[in-house]
């Protein structure tokens, strides 16, 4: 791995990062290739036997070479291959125009029109093409005219052979390189297109019942209030016309309730993940601080046991929601027979990320419910309070932030939710 990384950072550069997966690997490999041409560029220089002739050759190539890399590490890509597959095809026209072909030196050629199809995505289709056709235009220039730069080198059967060794395994890696890239892009592609096939799925099915599911939560406190207007209206009596504003200001706290989820929902799908440091603690006494006044919330302990120091790094708006929605459901479903009722909040932070627990001692959740609680709209029974978005939107939003949940829950005990992310933290 450390291999790969000083790699990576040569050829892209230490702090330079390529947010496509595609466009990454065929940085890499035209990295890899420019690499390799040199080394070659080595190797053919050691087994010169008159340099003279060939130094500017050399010189020229291995620059022009480094220049790609160079050009890769300042972010223009399309440059630097364009200055790989020129070099590389008119290098090889150099040498191959001067030496006997039993070298195996034409091999080149086709690892050139091979890689040339690799470092190039589909849209630049037509410079792949160009880059394959020049070096068979050149192959052929080398073959039939007898026109060279350089000399016409002899070499000794045994030099023939021990270069056209060296050509064909350096041929062979290279062309399985360009080949194994394409294979990979080509499983990378398959692999997204299922996974983008199962989140439609996935979207159209929960599409269908939210649209459903939603109408009916919509109308149902409409249709409420618009029963409970038209009954005040024959009525009265001051304290009944009250009691029937409470009725229906807690049908519009419901819906306004309710509205809020599908708001929540709608911007974990849409929103990027921000990563800021924030304060756990500070963050819990602010849901608290939105959540104290309501009437479910006025006899129950709320228990930070949380370092005034702990942070994380995360994204805060998600975590709020993440925190809002199971500290709510654990005010909403608090057991009123117990004298003390209690929400606990703990935080442990580790070198793999960090865990936040919130337990409370309320109505507790059959083991049968455990995973059927975190789909959409899903209600334990008729009476269930809530939209039934809250927990199902507190594992979306775990999801975008790479985290995880898990619940620890005895009816009549109570129930532990432990959330875990795996970022920074302190405290």
């Amino acid at each position: 791995m450390k291999v790969d990384r000083l790699f990576r950072n040569i050829i892209i550069g230490k702090n330079r990062y390529i947010d496509s997966f595609t466009e990454f690997k065929q940085v890499m490999l035209s990295g890899y290739f420019a690499g390799i041409a040199m080394v070659i560029l080595v190797i053919n220089c050691s087994l010169e036997k008159s340099l003279n002739a060939a130094v500017a050759v050399y010189v020229t190539s291995f620059s022009l070479l480094w220049i790609s890399i160079v050009l890769h590490r300042h972010a223009k890509h399309k440059a630097a291959n364009y200055v790989l597959l020129l070099t590389a095809n008119f290098t090889c026209y150099v040498f191959a125009s001067s030496e006997t072909m039993k070298t195996g030196i034409f091999v080149f050629f086709v690892v050139i029109a091979i890689g040339a199809f690799a470092v190039f995505n589909h849209v630049n289709r037509t410079q792949a093409i160009f880059f394959a056709f020049l070096g068979f235009i050149l192959f052929c220039i080398a073959s039939f005219v007898d026109f060279r730069i350089l000399p016409w080198r002899e070499y000794s059967n045994q030099d023939v052979i021990l270069i056209a060794v060296v050509n064909l395994a350096t041929a062979i890696i290279a062309s399985g390189m360009a080949v194994s890239l394409l294979i990979n892009l080509n499983f990378e592609s398959a692999r997204q297109l299922s996974e983008n096939n199962r989140l439609l799925v996935k979207t159209n099915a929960e599409l269908d019942r939210f649209v459903y599911s939603t109408s009916h939560d919509l109308r149902a406190p409409l249709t409420s209030v618009m029963g409970l207007i038209n009954i005040a209206s024959n009525v009265d009596d001051v304290d009944e016309l009250k009691r029937y504003l409470r009725l229906m200001k807690g049908r519009v706290d419901s819906l306004d309730s309710f509205i809020k989820d599908i708001t929540n929902y709608s911007r974990n799908n849409r929103n990027e993940v921000n990563k800021e440091w924030v304060n756990i603690k500070a963050l819990s006494m602010e849901v608290w601080e939105d959540l104290k006044f309501c009437p479910d919330a006025s006899s129950i302990l709320f228990d930070v046991q949380i370092p005034d120091e702990a942070k994380v790094v995360s994204d805060k708006n998600r975590l709020k929601v993440i925190l809002a929605n199971l500290i709510s459901n654990a005010v909403r479903y608090h057991d009123k027979r117990k004298d003390t009722q209690f929400i606990r909040l703990r935080y442990e932070c580790t070198a793999n990320g960090f865990y936040l627990t919130v337990q409370d001692n309320g109505q507790g959740i059959a083991e049968e419910y455990h995973q059927k609680i975190f789909d959409m709209f899903y209600r334990g029974n008729e009476s269930s309070q809530g939209s039934g978005l809250g927990l199902y939107i507190v594992k979306e939003t775990l999801e975008k932030l790479s985290g995880s949940i898990d619940l620890d829950s005895k009816p009549g005990k109570g129930s532990s939710f432990t959330v875990s992310f795996p970022v920074k933290c302190i405290g």
